[in-house]
């Protein structure tokens, strides 16, 4: 059998995750937890009435948060076996939702409003064709939203981390998620010594983590650790990658000192 590419073995990593974790409620699944990602220049009223793309939809729960945002449509494209838990999810949410399982290479759509991509670019190796794929999607003057993981303000997170995917992108399912309930316990202990502590990444915990339930929690460790392939984007980098695939740069935002949000568009 032919070795899988690590784009390949990436997407079957999630695969596994989102059948595995298919529920979105809370805090983690809510419109406000959307207005967090887009940042102060940005709020959910921004998709009002739009036609979305949501690249690398999961089990659906950034695009469930369009929906109830306001848009119009959701075009939700995933290329896993997730696929069939992210149709069953939005299956309540009817002719609002064009799910189609496709990888973001492949997407073939035009005049698109506003495309997102929220957690995911940072998970593709090769990522010019995926952004060259949404830039053609968009009508002249449609946005394009990003959010990333960031290098800067992760640099001491960053040690643990990539010492622990060195095992952890190899280990079986069981064992990955009885680590991730281990540090869930403790990431929910930092998260509180937070409250009275001025800690690194303070206003992330407090803000963010303290507000989703346990079990949201535990899925952000193993989404830590579990897929074959992470990158932490430098500004300067995400910024030249986006222009260089000829996208214009309205806001850069410093997401609670550790992740990137772009929004851009196609120009006119």
């Amino acid at each position: 059998m032919k070795p899988l590419t690590t784009r390949d073995k990436t997407i079957q990593d999630f695969g596994d995750q989102w059948t595995t974790y298919q529920a979105n409620v809370g805090y983690y699944a809510s419109v406000e937890f959307l207005k967090d990602i887009l940042g102060p220049h940005y709020d959910a009223h921004f998709f009002m009435g739009k036609t979305v793309l949501d690249v690398g939809a999961g089990t659906g729960r950034i695009a469930a948060m369009l929906i109830a945002s306001g848009v119009a449509k959701v075009v939700a494209i995933e290329p896993s076996k997730a696929f069939s838990v992210l149709k069953k999810n939005l299956e309540p949410h009817g002719d609002k939702v064009m799910a189609v399982q496709c990888r973001g290479d492949e997407i073939s759509l035009k005049d698109m409003d506003t495309a997102v991509c929220i957690g995911v670019l940072h998970h593709i190796p090769e990522p010019g064709p995926v952004l060259d794929a949404i830039f053609n999607s968009l009508k002249p003057g449609g946005h394009f939203i990003l959010w990333v993981y960031g290098y800067e303000g992760n640099q001491v997170y960053l040690r643990l981390a990539n010492f622990l995917r060195v095992f952890t992108t190899r280990s079986p399912h069981w064992l990955l998620a009885g680590l991730s309930h281990g540090l869930g316990c403790l990431l929910t202990f930092y998260a509180h010594l937070c409250r009275w502590l001025p800690l690194p990444m303070n206003a992330y915990m407090k803000d963010v983590i303290l507000k989703i339930h346990y079990r949201a929690r535990v899925l952000v460790v193993y989404d830590q650790l579990n897929p074959a392939y992470a990158k932490y984007y430098k500004e300067k980098d995400i910024r030249s990658l986006l222009e260089n695939h000829q996208f214009e740069i309205d806001e850069l935002y410093h997401r609670h000192g550790y992740s990137w949000t772009l929004v851009a568009r196609k120009p006119n």
